[in-house]
Order: C-alpha cells, then structure tokens, then sequence
C-alpha cells in the first residue's frame, strides 16, 4: 500500500522489523585467530588516539619502505613518537631491539597486507575475476573500482583510463559466462548491466582544479568519453565516483554535459554520487533531478547516495582558508539528510536510486521507504567493512552490490587509510556495532 511522502513518522514500525531482521541475519563476529588479532587491533586503534595515529603513519608510509629494515627503522620511530600510548611505548621498545626488528617489520607488512586484503579484491580486474564471480553466485552484484587517484601528468591520466577500458573489456567477456540472476539484472525500469565499473575524474586528468574547473572538465572529457562509448558498447554501466567539495562543480558538470549529449542518450547505463554529509547535497539533488527531466535517457540515471568519505579532509581545509565548513559538523545532522534524500532519490522518476550505508537505521529507513512507495532501490556496501551487512541484505532478498577496490598495496594505501579513519571515527556506526550499543539505540531515529 502506497503511502504519503510527508508521513515518514509511519515508517518508524517497518524501520524497527526491518532493522531487527537485518541484525539477526548478521554472521557477526568471525572466530578465527586472524579475525581475533584484527579486533584487537582495531579495539587497541579506537581506545589509543596515539598508537590509531601512528598505526595511520605506518600505514602511509609501508609502500615507500625498501626493505625490512627500513620498514623497522620507520615503525620504530613512529610508535616512539606516540609518548603518550602505553602500546605504543611497548611496541617502540620491540622495534628499538637488535633481536627483534626484523621480526617485527616482517610481522607489521604482513599485517598491513592482510589488512589491505580485507578492501582490496585483486591487483587487477583479471585477478579480481575469483571474487566478483564467488560474490555474484552468492548473489550480489560489484561496481570494480581501480584505485589511483589524483594523477600529475597526463601519461598517469592515460594509464589510467586505459586500466578503466581493459577492466570493462576484461568484466563483459567474464560475465558471459554468469549464471542467471534475476534479481540482479532488472528492476521495474528495465534490464541492469552485470558489468559495473566505478571511475574517478580526478584519475582522468592532472588539470582538475578548483580555480579552472574548465580546464579540469576538457582535460578529461576525451578519456572519459572514451570510457562511456566502451561501456556502451559492451553494455556495462559506468559510474562517476564524487571526490572532494572543491571538484564536485567540475565533476558534476562533465558527467551531465557528456551523458546529455545525442550520442549517449540510448546508452550507457551510467550514474553519479550525491554526498549526504555536505551541507548544499539538497540543492545538488535539486540541479541531478532537474537535468534527469529535462534529459530522458533509455537508462535512467542511478544515484549513488553516500555519506561521504572527505571529512576531515573538509574540515581541516576550511578551518586552514576560514571558510565555513562544507560538511555537517554534527552525525545526526547528516543523518537525517541522509534520510531525506533516500526519500527523495527514491521517489524520483527516471532515476535508479542506489542507497549506500553500513548505518543499520539508514538502510532500513530507505528499505521500509521504497516498499511502503513501491520502488526500486539497490543497496551498496564496502568489500571488507561491509560484508556482515552484505550477508543480511542477501538473506532479506534486498538487490545489493559491493564496492569492491582493485589495484597494488601502494595505490590501495591511501583508500585504506580513509577506510580506517572511517572506521574508528567517535562517529563511526560500525564503531558503536563494534562496541556492542544496543539494537534500540542503534535503530533510533536521528
């Protein structure tokens, strides 16, 4: 039964049954000794802002280490450095010993490896082809995402966009040979491609500025072009990835200004990113909305609701111009914008709205929202921090899909960073999840 738009104090029953279902059909904690060892960890990260702050500097620094020595050598200093953290100091006094440096530096890569593994699902999209297939025979779709970010030259813009076009020619012959997944591959507007690929403008051209966002938008047009005219041709969907504020006009208006053009109106399938912890997202809805009327496509434009993996990066750069911070200062601010949206994305005709959370209430709220309007809506979580919610959405028959990363451990570096910041963030849900907050407060409204 079709509800109301403005009565969404009615969805706060289904929002609770469907919330508690969710966290019932969780697998929860893994018993294994690694997963034991990575809880330790992280719960050290979480109590320890000094050892979470050298662990962060190690782990930015592995990939330009030559050797274990070096490796040891820069860990050591690091934990010395956390005066403060009793591990810390523990740890720094290991290092410091003859005995057992080379220990330790074979022991820290191999934990920063293993913890990489955890988010990055192959080296590239022929090595990533064992895990996109087992995820799509337990049911879930992928959006491959090749990590590198940032490039400085063009021939870095070039290697790039080439990686992008051998990772769809490499996905669309693979995915000839997939079993049948309905569920995966049509929603009430048509058929959804099984290829999906996720692309960062940043990556395309060295000339994305704030102050020239026009030189930014023609260095890149011709590579991403490039790459809509392939995933047309192979019939994937390609997604623009959002970055930092200062891109998002450029962003923005090279992917409406490419996808309204003749050429591209019967295809690709193609969508772009709303952050919801930016504080203007309603008015950047209002403009993604207004060009979806007024540019009907065969494949509607799919909006990737986040809530944004920037903020410290806003934060600290507003503070450092004096400018007034772009983002949400405040976590249920920014998740009742995120509520908002969902509602709006999910209502809106000639867009395919793809709810992207780990939050249990945000997932919930959007799944009780599209069934009580009767619309469509696919879910999405992170390889690595989203795979006990991935388990429940599968078993509640929610279409879903997984962010999965690819690349080599130093381009994976700063994506796991970002990931661990996120993750051990005073407002991090998984955080509170991790802790063992109770159902209730985890599902209340914001």
């Amino acid at each position: 039964m079709l509800m109301d738009a403005d009565t969404t104090h009615d969805l706060e029953p289904a929002v609770k049954t469907i919330g508690a279902r969710l966290a019932d059909a969780m697998p929860g904690a893994r018993h294994t000794p690694r997963a034991a060892v990575e809880r330790r960890v992280m719960g050290a990260m979480v109590a320890d802002p000094e050892l979470r702050a050298a662990v962060f500097r190690f782990v930015d620094v592995r990939p330009a280490c030559a050797d274990p020595a070096d490796l040891a050598r820069h860990l050591g200093e690091l934990l010395a450095e956390a005066q403060d953290s009793p591990l810390a100091r523990r740890g720094a006094a290991l290092a410091g010993g003859a005995l057992t440096r080379r220990p330790l530096a074979h022991a820290a890569a191999a934990g920063v490896r293993q913890m990489a593994q955890r988010f990055i699902i192959g080296a590239d999209a022929r090595a990533a082809l064992p895990g996109v297939e087992k995820l799509w025979r337990s049911g879930a779709a992928t959006t491959i995402d090749l990590l590198g970010e940032a490039t400085v030259t063009e021939e870095e813009a070039d290697s790039y966009a080439a990686r992008c076009e051998a990772a769809l020619l490499v996905l669309h012959e693979a995915s000839q040979r997939w079993d049948r997944r309905p569920l995966l591959e049509a929603d009430g507007a048509g058929p959804i491609p099984r290829v999906n690929l996720s692309v960062k403008v940043s990556a395309l051209t060295p000339l994305l500025r704030a102050l020239a966002p026009e030189r930014g938008i023609a260095g890149a047009e011709p590579r991403l072009r490039r790459l809509l005219r392939v995933a047309r041709d192979t019939g994937a969907h390609l997604h623009v990835d959002m970055e930092s504020f200062d891109t998002r006009e450029a962003i923005t208006e090279l992917t409406l200004r490419l996808l309204g053009e003749p050429e591209f109106a019967d295809g690709p399938s193609a969508g772009i990113v709303l952050q919801a912890y930016l504080t203007e997202s309603p008015e950047h809805l209002d403009r993604l909305l207004d060009w979806a009327r007024e540019h009907p496509r065969a494949h509607p434009l799919t909006i990737r609701l986040v809530k944004g993996a920037y903020w410290d990066h806003e934060t600290v750069e507003a503070v450092q111009h004096g400018w007034p911070s772009p983002v949400f200062s405040e976590r249920r601010a920014c998740d009742r914008n995120f509520e908002a949206l969902s509602r709006r994305i999910i209502d809106a005709r000639g867009i395919r709205a793809a709810i992207a959370s780990h939050n249990l209430r945000s997932i919930a709220h959007a799944a009780a929202y599209a069934d009580a309007r009767g619309r469509d809506v696919e879910f999405q979580v992170l390889r690595g921090l989203g795979d006990d919610t991935l388990a429940a959405l599968l078993a509640a028959g929610r279409r879903t899909r997984c962010y999965a990363p690819v690349g080599d451990l130093v381009a994976g570096m700063a994506y796991l960073v970002r990931r661990l910041l996120e993750n051990t963030s005073n407002d991090s849900f998984l955080r509170a999840q991790a802790e063992g907050v109770d159902l209730t407060t985890l599902l209340e409204a914001p």
